[in-house]
């Protein structure tokens, strides 16, 4: 046994479906597979104990949440390489068999991240990042990221080039993220202080600061259904206000708590300046976008600029 693999569900039985058989086809190394359910509803989890039958398949009776589920998968694992794999994930070819090849040639290696796709096969900007600053969170466009690849404050160049040499980077996505079980365990795992989101910056994090370095695989690619808002899908109040939580509370633990404010304070300017400029761009309509996306947009904006203020 050489991998194993880590997923947490909660109410995704179809992605689930659609990940482990793209796992099945196109992956050759030993492998071990861990789905881990957040108690879903009963016809989810029914329908993931069906397409689940003849993998390990653990069910809560509790939403652990990201950090907690994953770090129960794991501890249920055998295998010297762990991977922790997104539910909405499609594998491309032999994209775990490259990824483990490359970490084995590096003796000092973090968390390997690979190439993540949208569903329509463009590039996911997320998938890798730079150490979050208030900076680079605030001025998050991704047509300034897209204009000014190289630009240090996000450095995402290395998506966009067809080079395929390892790159180092700071910050994996947790949608894809591949590392030796004995480096998850010397730096502690997943942070249980997190429901979601923010994790995978922090693992990141803890594993660049105890002396490995994080790397992105170039000729792997992965498609995560997830990894692009849509403006079909509406605005969640509570999973974007959990989002910038999060956020907030990897800066207390990371730089203090004067900047977690300072955070705070900064994305609620930066949540009036967006509407103030989305509410200009409203007579214009589609010659600037399409008005489901500037509504997309507004809403989300509101409710940053709610969380910030305290509403």
């Amino acid at each position: 046994m050489e991998l194993s693999i880590i997923i947490v569900n909660w109410n995704s039985a179809e992605f689930v479906s659609e990940c482990v058989k793209s796992i099945r086809e196109q992956t050759t190394v030993p492998y071990q597979i861990i789905v881990v359910d957040n108690a879903s509803a009963k016809e989810d989890c029914k329908k993931l104990e069906k397409c689940c039958q003849d993998l390990e398949l653990i069910l809560s009776e509790e939403n652990l949440g990201f950090a907690r589920a994953n770090n129960l998968g794991f501890r249920h694992s055998k295998a010297e390489y762990v991977l922790f794999l997104n539910p909405d994930t499609i594998v491309i070819g032999r994209a775990l068999d490259t990824m483990l090849e490359r970490i084995k040639t590096l003796p000092r290696a973090g968390v390997v991240g690979c190439k993540l796709l949208n569903s329509d096969l463009s590039v996911q900007l997320s998938a890798i990042q730079r150490f979050p600053t208030i900076l680079n969170q605030v001025l998050d466009v991704e047509y300034l990221q897209l204009r000014w690849p190289r630009c240090p404050l996000w450095s995402v160049a290395p998506l966009l080039s067809d080079d395929t040499k390892l790159q180092a980077v700071e910050v994996v996505s947790g949608a894809c993220m591949l590392l030796k079980r004995s480096v998850f365990e010397q730096v502690g795992m997943f942070s249980e202080d997190y429901f979601m989101y923010a994790e995978d910056v922090e693992l990141s994090y803890k594993v660049n600061r105890d002396g490995f370095t994080n790397y992105y695989v170039g000729d792997a690619s992965v498609i995560h259904h997830g990894g692009k808002s849509s403006s079909q899908q509406g605005v969640s109040y509570w999973a974007t206000t959990m989002r910038y939580r999060a956020m907030r509370q990897l800066f207390r633990k990371t730089r203090g708590r004067l900047y977690g404010a300072a955070y705070r304070a900064a994305m609620g300017f930066a949540a009036l300046v967006r509407l103030s400029l989305l509410a200009l761009a409203v007579p214009f309509g589609s010659r600037i976008c399409d008005r489901q996306t500037l509504r997309f947009a507004t809403g989300k904006w509101k409710v940053v600029l709610m969380w910030a203020i305290g509403w």
